[in-house]
């Protein structure tokens, strides 16, 4: 660590304590806000309130952000994880138990880490199918002959790079299987034509939430319908698709990257070492072997795999949501349950690969059975970090941080309509971003838009305010360092975790900043086939900008 970052460290250790002193001493972090559930009255149908318990009020506050802010800085400061999760786990404890030291020990195995393990087991065991997997068909050779073919084919690093785009658009069923299986795939195909695993997580994350946000059919378009009332909600979500500006922009950001061939702050450092000397990793080497050469090895022990997990996982969804019961296949995508469905699919399509593997004679039952602990150890990192950080999530959720925020946008809304879209955008970016979770925040504020638009539902500020929530809620999601989706991608791409989130953050605060003025303009305009095309000229125009800026940057001597 440099001497900056250690005074850096030190002055954020000085606030941290500072500021939970001052909170023990002011009590400020127990103040309440009105229950929107029941608006105040503790009653909701003659009942007292469940929300609220008949009180009428509930706990939220600004300190309800402060465990996820301490978390982010102190990671990107120390540039550790593990141990700058723990910290804001902890601090969260200490608020929640109003520092009481049994309180805290509770609340933080009880209410924090048992529960964030207990309700991803289903991910991670999906992480660690797919870990075997990975390492099985790398062993079969698989994995190298695919990149031999992929040099003979695809001969262009924008070439590469486009590929993987497109192999990220067309998996649109999930994130979770989309980050996985794409860094899976086209690993050998970047690191033939030294694009950095920085800029392949960077890619795998800007098109696994952001394409799952505007597919009608996938486990977010579920998700977003679930949380809207009278059965409209994929109405709605469909009908918000072309003023999603985050998601479209997002795609519109890549592809021009991409031919324009240049980068800027971190990722181009990453760049230009992985360009001039082969180094990947920008010297963070992540888990993970390098492609086996087997003689005996083809592409089709790659591909046959991939197919089969990607065929009998979205088979394992709808079934899980229902199908073979007669549930029509959109509503049983609504139905399904990813934690479940996912596993399911994995475990199937990693027996049926052994058997194949196997038969082919590329490995023998002893290589395979090598490959299950290989596969467990390559996502351990994926797994603590994703342990901490929906425990983290828990923290903020016990603080009260969506009654706080959701408090916050009813004040924003009177007489600020037509920057509401706006608005709705910025706080759910700083939602999500604080909190991690994507699908947290818009079931935060979905509810929040339609309340606030009950009167006239007609009103088109709905559905732009609507895709405002859902954009900033992937943007925020994009950003942060304790979102699943951006740990995913690192596992994914076999990445150091720091490493992709502080390459990527450049990257997406440029297309927010050109959404939220996309935001402001809809908000007066109201049409998004006149905002939109103003949207991707905004944004080839910033790229041509900054790349004017940077032209002449030096990245030699750059850390």
């Amino acid at each position: 660590m440099s001497k900056t970052n250690k005074i850096v460290l030190a002055v954020a250790a000085v606030v941290i304590v500072g500021l939970l002193v001052f909170g023990a001493v002011s009590g400020g972090y127990l103040g309440t806000v009105n229950c929107m559930d029941c608006h105040a009255t503790g009653l909701v149908d003659g009942e007292a309130c469940e929300t609220c318990a008949g009180e009428g009020a509930v706990q939220g506050t600004l300190w309800a952000l402060l465990p996820p802010v301490i978390a982010i800085g102190l990671a990107l400061i120390t540039k550790e994880v593990y141990s700058s999760l723990f910290i804001g786990i902890v601090t969260g404890g200490l608020l929640y138990s109003k520092f009481s030291f049994l309180g805290t020990m509770d609340t933080v195995i009880n209410d924090g880490i048992i529960p964030a393990v207990s309700d991803t087991a289903g991910i991670f065991i999906f992480l660690v199918e797919l870990g075997i997997l990975v390492a099985l068909v790398n062993k079969s050779g698989g994995s190298a002959a695919f990149g031999k073919w992929a040099a003979k084919h695809i001969k262009t690093k924008v070439g590469a790079m486009l590929a993987t785009f497109v192999l990220g658009v067309l998996i649109f069923i999930d994130d979770y299987f989309n980050c996985l299986t794409v860094g899976s795939v086209m690993r050998p195909v970047t690191d033939a034509h030294k694009i950095s695993r920085s800029k392949l997580a960077y890619i795998i994350d800007a098109t696994a939430a952001p394409v799952c946000m505007i597919a009608p059919i996938s486990s977010w378009a579920a998700a977003v319908a679930s949380y809207a009332e009278d059965g409209k909600g994929l109405d709605l979500f469909i009908a918000a698709i072309p003023y999603n500006f985050y998601s479209l922009l997002t795609f519109v950001f890549i592809i021009a990257i991409a031919f324009m061939g240049f980068d800027y702050g971190k990722m181009a450092m990453h760049e230009y070492r992985a360009r001039e000397y082969g180094d990947l990793f920008c010297g963070e080497k992540q888990e993970g072997e390098a492609a086996v050469e087997n003689p005996r090895g083809k592409v089709i022990d790659l591909i046959l795999p991939v197919v089969i997990l990607i065929v009998i996982s979205i088979f394992a969804l709808v079934y899980n949501g229902g199908i073979l019961d007669g549930v029509p296949f959109v509503d049983a995508f609504a139905n399904t349950d990813a934690t479940v469905g996912l596993p399911w699919g994995g475990l199937i399509a990693l027996v049926v690969s052994m058997a194949y593997l196997i038969m082919r004679k590329v490995v023998t039952f002893k290589e395979t059975m090598d490959a299950v602990p290989k596969g467990f150890i390559a996502m351990v990192p994926a797994i603590l970090i994703l342990t901490f950080a929906t425990s983290l999530k828990n923290m903020t959720g016990l603080l009260g941080a969506k009654y706080y925020v959701g408090d916050l946008m009813n004040n924003a809304a009177a007489g600020l309509q037509n920057f509401l879209p706006a608005i709705i955008f910025l706080v759910a970016c700083v939602l999500a971003f604080a909190t991690g979770t994507s699908w947290g925040t818009f079931g935060i504020l979905i509810p929040i838009v339609t309340y606030l638009f009950a009167a006239d539902p007609s009103n088109p500020l709905m559905i732009i305010s609507m895709s405002a929530c859902l954009a900033g809620a992937v943007c925020g999601d994009h950003c942060s360092p304790i979102s699943d989706t951006t740990i995913m991608s690192s596992a994914g791409a076999q990445c150091d975790h720091l490493n992709h989130v502080s390459t990527q953050i450049p990257y997406a605060i440029t297309v927010a900043g050109i959404s939220f003025v996309c935001y402001v303009l809809a908000g007066f305009v109201k049409s998004w086939y006149i905002v939109l095309p103003i949207g991707v000229v905004l944004t080839v125009a910033t790229l041509f900008v900054i790349k004017a800026i940077t032209k002449n940057k030096d990245y030699s001597k750059a850390q």
